[in-house]
C-alpha cells in the first residue's frame, strides 16, 4: 500500500530552477519520495494544510561536532586556540560512549527541530570501538539523514593534534563500514574526518587518505583556519603528497593562498564554510565569495555548540553579512561602487539546502524540492509576526525567520516535527544531555584535584 502525503497550498520555494517558486503550491509524497510539486494536485493522501507556510527543502549542515551537545556554551568566549585546550585537551578524554549517545542524540534532535534535516557528524570522539558505536546508534534513532564522518580518537592534545603519528584506527573504521554502512543508499552513510597535514605527520596523512579509498567514503578535513593551520598550507601539502580529489571536503578555509583555490577547485573539491565559529573564534573571515568566483559551490555547516548556536539561520545572517560587510570595505577604501556579484539573500538559502547537498554527497537525493528527490522537507510559519507579511518568500527564510517558525519536518517521507513540536521523547533526550553535562563536568573537577 502506497503511503501518500500531500503538502497543500503552501509558498513552495523548491530551490530546483525548472519548478521554481509557486506562491501557491503542492508537494506530493509517496512513500518517501518527491513525486510531484505542482500549483494544484489531487490525490488520496494525508494532507498538511500549508497555508501561510513557506514549505522550503531542509537545511543541509556539512560539518557539525554533535558530540559537544553536552557541553553546550561552556566556552561562549573562547578562540580557535583556545578550543584545543578547553574542548579537545580537557572534555574529550573524559567522554564515555553514554556521553556520546546522550549528545549525538540531543544534537541531532536539535537539528531537526531546527529545519536541518541533513547532517555530517564530524565525530572526532572515538576514544574506544564502543565510541562509534554509540554515535551512530543515537543518529539512527532520531531519523534524521546523516554521513557519519569516523574521525580520531581525542584522549591526548599533543598525541593527536601535534604531528601525530597516530593514524585513525583502520580495523576499526572497517569495522564499521561493514556493520553500520555495507550499502550507501539508506539513510545513514559514512564519512572519514581526518586531521591532515601538519596536525599529522605525512605518513599518517596518506594512509588514512588511502583508508577512506579502500573503503569508497568521502573525506573531510579542516584546513586553513586560524594562526595555526592558517600558516600550514594544507591543501599544497595534500597536493604535493598526489592526495587532491573530488571525494574531499575542506572546511574553513579562511587562509587558502589564490594557488590553493585553484588546487580545490581543478580537483573536484567542495567547500563547508562555519561562518558564525569563523567570525567569532578567530579562524579568519569566512571565504563565501571567495569559494564560488573559483566555482566552487560552497556550503554552511554550524561546527560547535560550544561556542555558537546550532541552528542555520545562525550561518546563514552569519556569512551574508560578514561578506558583504568585507566587499563594502573594500570598496569603500578603492572609491568604487560595490560589485553586481555581491551575495544575495536566494544564494545563501541555497548554499543552506542545494550546496550543501552536493558537498554532502546527496544532491541526487536531498537539497531541493524536485521530483524523484526524497522528501526532506521543511515548512515555516510565516504567519507568526518576525515574518509577516511576507514579500520576498527567500529573503523571509533567510533574514527573517528563526527556530521558532519550525513548524513541520520530514526526513525520507516521515514526520519529525509536527505543528511546531517533535515526535521525539524530548524529555528522554534532555534527561540524557544533562546527565551526561553533569558526569562530564564531575569528571572534569575530579581529575583537576587529582
Amino acid at each position: 500500500m502506497t503511503d501518500r502525503i500531500l503538502l497543500r497550498a503552501g509558498h513552495v520555494v523548491s530551490m530546483d530552477p525548472a519548478i521554481g517558486d509557486l506562491p501557491r503550491g503542492d508537494v506530493l509524497i509517496e512513500d518517501g519520495t518527491i513525486t510531484a510539486v505542482w500549483p494544484e494536485i489531487s490525490a488520496d493522501a494525508e494532507v498538511l494544510d500549508m497555508t501561510g507556510r513557506i514549505v522550503i527543502p531542509g537545511f543541509v549542515d556539512t560539518h557539525r561536532h554533535t558530540w559537544e551537545a553536552s557541553i553546550r556554551g561552556v566556552a561562549p568566549d573562547a578562540t580557535l586556540d583556545d578550543y584545543f585546550v578547553d574542548i579537545l585537551d580537557t572534555f574529550a578524554p573524559l567522554y564515555t560512549p553514554e556521553d556520546v549517545y546522550a549528545a549525538n542524540l540531543a544534537g541531532a534532535l536539535e537539528c531537526l527541530n531546527a529545519g536541518i534535516t541533513t547532517l555530517v557528524d564530524w565525530s572526532h570522539i572515538n576514544n574506544t570501538p564502543e565510541h562509534p558505536d554509540a554515535a551512530i546508534r543515537a543518529l539512527a534513532e532520531t531519523g534524521i539523514r546523516a554521513q557519519y564522518a569516523y574521525g580520531s580518537a581525542n584522549t591526548s592534545l599533543a598525541e593527536y593534534w601535534f604531528e601525530s603519528k597516530i593514524a585513525i584506527p583502520g580495523d576499526d573504521v572497517r569495522r564499521v563500514r561493514a556493520k553500520y554502512f555495507s550499502s550507501d543508499d539508506g539513510l545513514l552513510t559514512m564519512g572519514l574526518a581526518t586531521r591532515g597535514p601538519g596536525f599529522c605527520v605525512n605518513d599518517v596523512v596518506t594512509s588514512e587518505w588511502a583508508l577512506a579509498r579502500e573503503l569508497g567514503i568521502p573525506i573531510t578535513v579542516h584546513v586553513a583556519m586560524g594562526r595555526l593551520a592558517g600558516r600550514f598550507g594544507m591543501v599544497k601539502q595534500l597536493h604535493d603528497l598526489g592526495l587532491l580529489g573530488p571525494d574531499t571536503t575542506y572546511i574553513h578555509c579562511c587562509y587558502l593562498h589564490e594557488d590553493e583555490w585553484r588546487m580545490v577547485a581543478d580537483s573536484g573539491g567542495t567547500v563547508s564554510i562555519a561562518p558564525q565559529v569563523e567570525t567569532q573564534m578567530g579562524h579568519g573571515w569566512p571565504p563565501v565569495m571567495q569559494a564560488v568566483e573559483h566555482g566552487l559551490r560552497p556550503s554552511l555547516s554550524i561546527d560547535v555548540v560550544t561556542t555558537v548556536p546550532g541552528d542555520m539561520f545562525t550561518q546563514i545572517r552569519a556569512a551574508f553579512g560578514a561578506e558583504r560587510a568585507r566587499v563594502n570595505a573594500d570598496c569603500w577604501q578603492a572609491n568604487m561602487p560595490v560589485p553586481g556579484s555581491m551575495l544575495t539573500a536566494r544564494r545563501m538559502l541555497e548554499m543552506a539546502t542545494l550546496n550543501g547537498a552536493h558537498v554532502a554527497g546527496l544532491e541526487h537525493r536531498t537539497g531541493s524540492l524536485t521530483p524523484g528527490k526524497r522528501a526532506d522537507v521543511v515548512a515555516l510559519d510565516a504567519t507568526a509576526l518576525n515574518m509577516a507579511p511576507v514579500h520576498d518568500a527567500a529573503a523571509a527564510v533567510t533574514l527573517c525567520a528563526d527556530v521558532s517558525n519550525v513548524e513541520t519536518v520530514l526526513v525520507d517521507g516521515v514526520i519529525r516535527k509536527r505543528d511546531g513540536k517533535l515526535t521525539a521523547d524530548v524529555a528522554r533526550a534532555r534527561r540524557l544531555v544533562e546527565e551526561s553535562r553533569d558526569r562530564l563536568l564531575a569528571a572534569k573537577e575530579a581529575k583537576k584535584t587529582a
